[in-house]
């Protein structure tokens, strides 16, 4: 009697941990995700139209774990003098949100400043004159405060900006 009930008994065991097995693998993080998410976050127009396409799929990246959250441009305006900076900012703060969570942040950092500052100079490329001008200042002290002042939660001193 014994073994008729151990052989299902211990069948039972290991297809419930193969089955945990699988759902353990299933739900680890693509091996490329260090790669797409570098892709995602470079100062090029083509990373940045390739961010903005996967933002408006995320369900599409659901096994990545990505962080979509965003504040957008943190304590400073979103569209300062009306300049629409809050796409930028969006994907300014996808790249610390992540990079911090694979605690690769501060080899990152310049990199993704550098990418927000681009992408905020692509927003002003589109006005012309004097706006123009106003818009590149206003790109200019928004990089100049994440560049400064945007550090990881981590390191203490300012306010985390990102």
């Amino acid at each position: 009697m014994r073994r008729r009930l151990a052989l299902p008994l211990a069948s039972a065991v290991l297809a419930v941990a193969a089955s945990l097995l699988t759902a353990t693998s299933a739900s680890a993080a693509p091996a490329d995700k260090p790669q797409v998410l570098s892709s995602w976050t470079q100062e090029s127009a083509s990373s940045y139209n390739a961010w903005v396409s996967a933002r408006n799929n995320q369900g599409a990246w659901s096994a990545y774990g990505f962080d979509w959250s965003t504040d957008y441009c943190s304590s400073s305006p979103d569209n300062p003098f009306g300049f629409p900076f809050a796409t930028a900012c969006a994907r300014h703060d996808f790249g610390y949100r992540n990079y911090k969570a694979a605690g690769t942040f501060s080899a990152n950092k310049s990199r993704l400043d550098s990418a927000f500052y681009a992408d905020l100079k692509r927003v002003c490329a589109n006005y012309s004159g004097a706006t123009k001008t106003s818009c590149d200042a206003t790109a200019w002290t928004y990089y100049q405060a994440v560049n400064i002042f945007g550090v990881s939660q981590k390191t203490g001193g300012a306010q985390p900006v990102g």
